[in-house]
C-alpha cells in the first residue's frame, strides 16, 4: 500500500510554516525571532516533513551534536528534535514512519551511531527503541532551612553579578570546560547558546530576565556560573511562594559550586529556590538539614543505539569485560543478533558473533543503561535484561557505570537548546 504522505526534507521557503505546524503541535506561540533562531540553528537536509498535498503535516529534525559518555569520551549523535503530528493527522502512522526514516538513514549513512532525545511524552519513544538514560532531579529549596555545614568550603573567590555582554563569554567557557568530564552534555555552538540564552519577556512564564552569578577566583578566573530568574508568586491561602528559578548552574571545582548556592540562598524577600540537577547533586551534602532541598526525580535524556555495534564501541567501561550480548531490535532489524563486547583499560571493540550469549535484551535496555545511569540490574530486576550465564550480570552491570550520574542540562525538546 502506497503512504498517502510524502516524506522528505523541509525546503528554504517551506521552514517558516513547517516551524509554525511544529510550534502548533505543542500548543505554544512562536515569534518570528525565535523561529528565525531556530532556522540558524537547524540544517534543512537533516529535517523532515509529512506533507498532506503541499501542507507539512508532521516533522523531525536532526542536529549532530558531541556529548561526552563514561570514560570521559566524546562521541558524535543525533540530537533528535521539533518532533510533532497536528492534531488533524493523528494516529496515521506519520510519527512512526518519521522516525523509521530517521533512524533508518541514520544507519544507512553511517552517520552518528546513537540518536537522543528529551520527549515531551515518556510513553511515546519506547516503541521506537528509546530507553531513558539520565534522570532530572527537580529540587524545590526553602532557603529557611538552607544552613551549611560548618567545614563547608567557599573558597576565596567571588560572585558578581553580570550583564548578559560581560557573563556570555564566560559563561560558554565555563561550560565547556566541565562537559568534557561530565557524562551527558553535550556541546553548544554559537547557535544553541543563542537559542539556550533566548530571553525575550513572553518565554519567561511570569519571571524576571535572565540574572547571570559569575564566580571568580582571586586572580580573575572564572570557574562557575549560575543563570537565574525571580518568580513572584502567591499560593492558594496566600502564602508567598515567589522564587528563584535556577535555569542552569555550572561549577569547574566544589568551592565554586559552593559559593554559588551560598550567593543564590543569600537573595532576600524570596522564600524558595527551584532549581533541576542531577540525581546525585551535591546540594543536599551541604547542607545542615537536607531535607531543605526537596526531590523530585523525572526523566530526561532518552538513547537510542542506531548501531549497536558502533555505539558500545564509542564509550568506556569501569571495569574489563567479556562478554556476548543477545540483543533483539524489532524497529530496526539490523540490530538484531549476537555481539561480543570487549574492553580493558586501553581499547575497547564489539563485533558480531556466534558464540553463546551471556545477556538478552533488547536495544532499549542498552539505549537506556548507555550513559552509566539506569543499570542492568534493575533493568533485570523488572524483566528486562535476562541472565543466560549465571553470573554474567552483577560484573556487567558494574562495568556499565559510571563514577557520577549520567546528568543532561538542557534538552533536545521543543525548543531546541
Amino acid at each position: 500500500m502506497t503512504d498517502p504522505y510524502t516524506l522528505r526534507a523541509v525546503a528554504e521557503d517551506e521552514f517558516y510554516d513547517w516551524a509554525r505546524m511544529i510550534a502548533d503541535t505543542y500548543g505554544v506561540d512562536r515569534t518570528d525571532e525565535e523561529i528565525a533562531n531556530q532556522r540558524a540553528a537547524t540544517a534543512l537536509q537533516r529535517t523532515i516533513a509529512a506533507f498532506d498535498g503541499g501542507a507539512p503535516v508532521g516533522g523531525a529534525s536532526l542536529y549532530s551534536r558531541l556529548l561526552t559518555v563514561p570514560g570521559a569520551a566524546v562521541m558524535p549523535v543525533a540530537g533528535v528534535a521539533s518532533v510533532g503530528v497536528t492534531p488533524t493527522h493523528r494516529r496515521r502512522g506519520i510519527l512512526t514512519s518519521m522516525m523509521r526514516r530517521q533512524l533508518t538513514d541514520l544507519h544507512e549513512h553511517g552517520a552518528e551511531p546513537i540518536a537522543v532525545l528529551r520527549p515531551s511524552e515518556a510513553a511515546v519513544y519506547g516503541r521506537f527503541g528509546y530507553g531513558p538514560a539520565t534522570q532530572g532531579n527537580q529540587l524545590r529549596c526553602d532557603k529557611r532551612g538552607m544552613l551549611f555545614r560548618p567545614r563547608t568550603e567557599f573558597g576565596h573567590g567571588m560572585v558578581r553579578l553580570m550583564d548578559r555582554a560581560q557573563a556570555h563569554p564566560l559563561v560558554e567557557k565555563i561550560y565547556d570546560q566541565v562537559r568534557r568530564s561530565s557524562v551527558g552534555w553535550p556541546d553548544r555552538g554559537a547557535s544553541h547558546w543563542k537559542v539556550r540564552l533566548f530571553d525575550e519577556p513572553h518565554s519567561r512564564g511570569g519571571a524576571t530576565a535572565l540574572r547571570f552569578a559569575v564566580h571568580q577566583e582571586p586572580d580573575g578566573q572564572a570557574t562557575g556560573y549560575a543563570l537565574y530568574r525571580h518568580k513572584s508568586a502567591r499560593d492558594a491561602v496566600g502564602n508567598d511562594s515567589s522564587a528563584v528559578q535556577v535555569v542552569e548552574l555550572t561549577a569547574a571545582s566544589r568551592q565554586a559550586y559552593a559559593a554559588l548556592w551560598r550567593y543564590l540562598v543569600g537573595i532576600d524577600l524570596v522564600p524558595w529556590i527551584e532549581y533541576e540537577g542531577a540525581v546525585d547533586e551535591p546540594l543536599p551534602h551541604l547542607l545542615m538539614d537536607p531535607r531543605a532541598a526537596r526531590s523530585a526525580v523525572v526523566d530526561r535524556l532518552w538513547v537510542r543505539l542506531v548501531d549497536v555495534d558502533r555505539a558500545l564501541a564509542g564509550r568506556r567501561y569501569s571495569a574489563s569485560l567479556d562478554l556476548v550480548l543477545d540483543v533483539e531490535d524489532a524497529f530496526c532489524p539490523w540490530n538484531t543478533g549476537r555481539y561480543r563486547l570487549q574492553a580493558d583499560a586501553s581499547a575497547v571493540t564489539c563485533e558480531r558473533t556466534k558464540a553463546p550469549a551471556d545477556l538478552r535484551l533488547s536495544s532499549t535496555e542498552l539505549g537506556a543503561a548507555f550513559l552509566g545511569g539506569t543499570t542492568l540490574a534493575s533493568l533485570a530486576a523488572a524483566g528486562l535484561v535476562q541472565e543466560l550465564r549465571p553470573g554474567a550480570l552483577a560484573p556487567a552491570s558494574l562495568a556499565f557505570r559510571g563514577d557520577r550520574e549520567p546528568f543532561y542540562p538542557g534538552g533536545w525538546a521543543f525548543p531546541l537548546y
